[in-house]
C-alpha cells in the first residue's frame, strides 16, 4: 500500500499560543501535515511565492493584515487550494461573504477539536477536484486526437479513392482494388488499436499485410529481429506498402506463378546522428520474367512517395530480370 505524503499547510495566525494550539490539532492527521506559518501580509505572500501548498489556514482578523485579504490574495495566486478560516469569532454575514468569496470552511478557536477533521475533508475534496480536473484535460487531449486521427484516415481514403479511379481499367477493376487498398488501411488500424494506438512490433506489421492472402504465405519468408517497435504513422505507412507489393507480386510478380517466392527481410542500422534506421528489403524470385513497366501507377507512387513523406525515409526499387526488388530505409521515431 502507497504510503500518503504529508500534507503542506500553510498558516496565517500572529498569535504564538494560537498557533501551537491549532498545530497541536494538526498533529493528529497522519500523516502529520508540514506546517509553515506567516505571522502577517509580507510573510504570508512571501510563503505563497516560495512554495505550493494544499491547504491554507488563516485568522480572520490579524494586526496589518485580514483573512478576507488573504483569501483573495489566494483566489489569485491559487484558486484550487482550499482556505479555511479558523477564527475566534466569525459572524454570520462574515462567513456568507467568505464563501462568497471561495473559503472552503471555518471553525472557531473555541471548538478547534473539528479542525483535524475539517482540514481532511477539505484536502480530501481538493484532490478529488484534481483528479477530476485531470480526467477531464486527458480526455479533452484524447478527443482532440482522435479527431486528428480520423482526419488523417479521411484524407487518406480521400486520397485513395482519387488516386485508384486514375489507375483502374474498368469499374470492375477499380472496385477490387479500392477495396484491398481500404481493406489494407483497415487491417493496420485494427493492429494499432490492438496496440492501444502504441507502438507496434514490424513483424506483425509484415505478417498483417500477407494475411489476406493466406494462398501465398507459406512463400513468403520473413526474416528479421523481434522487438523493431515502430510509432503509429509509420506502422500505417509501412502497412500500405507491403500490401502493394504483395498485391503487386499477386497479379504480375513472383506469386503469380507457382513456384514464386518473397523474401522480406529487416535490420536495424545505427545512425549517425544517434537515431537508429530499419533497412527493410522485398526479394522476389522464380516468377516471370520483370520488365521496367511503361507506366507508374498509383501503387508505384505509393510506394516510393509513402516512403519519403509518411516514413521519412528513402526508397528503391529495381527491376530486376529474375524478381522486382524494393527497399526502404527510414528512422525510429
Amino acid at each position: 500500500m502507497l504510503q500518503m505524503e504529508a500534507s503542506r499547510l500553510l498558516l496565517l495566525e500572529d498569535s504564538s499560543v494560537d498557533a501551537e494550539l491549532i498545530e497541536e490539532q494538526l498533529s493528529r492527521i497522519s500523516p502529520k501535515p508540514i506546517i509553515t506559518r506567516a505571522v502577517g501580509k509580507a510573510s504570508f505572500i512571501a510563503a505563497l511565492e516560495e512554495q505550493q501548498f494544499d491547504l491554507i489556514l488563516a485568522d480572520f482578523s490579524l494586526p496589518d493584515f485580514d483573512g478576507m485579504s488573504a483569501l483573495d490574495v489566494t483566489m489569485q495566486t491559487s484558486p484550487d487550494t482550499p482556505f479555511i478560516f479558523v477564527s475566534g469569532v466569525l459572524g454570520e454575514d462574515a462567513a456568507i461573504d467568505a464563501f462568497r468569496r471561495g473559503a472552503t470552511d471555518y471553525v472557531l478557536k473555541q471548538r478547534l477539536v473539528r479542525l483535524p477533521s475539517a482540514v481532511e475533508r477539505a484536502l480530501a475534496e481538493a484532490r478529488e477536484k484534481q483528479e477530476r480536473k485531470r480526467a477531464e484535460m486527458h480526455k479533452e487531449l484524447l478527443v482532440r486526437e482522435l479527431s486528428h486521427r480520423v482526419k488523417n484516415t479521411m484524407a487518406m481514403v480521400i486520397s485513395i479513392i482519387r488516386r485508384t479511379a486514375k489507375g483502374s481499367t474498368s469499374i470492375e477493376d477499380y472496385q477490387e482494388r479500392l477495396v484491398a487498398r481500404v481493406s489494407a488501411l483497415a487491417e493496420s488500424h485494427a493492429l494499432l488499436f490492438q496496440s492501444n494506438w502504441g507502438e507496434t512490433d514490424l513483424r506483425d506489421v509484415v505478417t498483417r499485410a500477407i494475411a489476406p492472402h493466406n494462398a501465398f504465405a507459406s512463400r513468403v519468408e520473413l526474416e528479421g529481429p523481434n522487438g523493431v517497435r515502430l510509432s503509429p504513422k509509420s506502422a500505417l505507412a509501412l502497412g500500405m506498402i507491403l500490401h502493394e507489393l504483395v498485391t503487386n507480386a499477386q497479379k504480375y510478380g513472383s506469386l503469380s506463378g507457382v513456384e514464386g517466392k518473397v523474401e522480406v527481410s529487416w535490420k536495424k542500422l545505427p545512425g549517425g546522428d544517434g537515431q537508429e534506421r530499419v533497412d527493410l528489403q522485398w526479394r522476389e524470385s522464380g516468377g516471370p520474367l520483370v520488365f521496367v513497366p511503361r507506366e507508374t501507377g498509383f501503387g508505384t507512387t505509393l510506394i516510393t512517395k509513402g516512403a519519403q513523406y509518411e516514413l521519412q525515409g528513402e526508397s528503391n526499387i529495381c527491376y530486376d530480370r529474375a524478381g522486382l526488388q524494393y527497399k526502404v530505409v527510414f528512422p525510429l521515431d
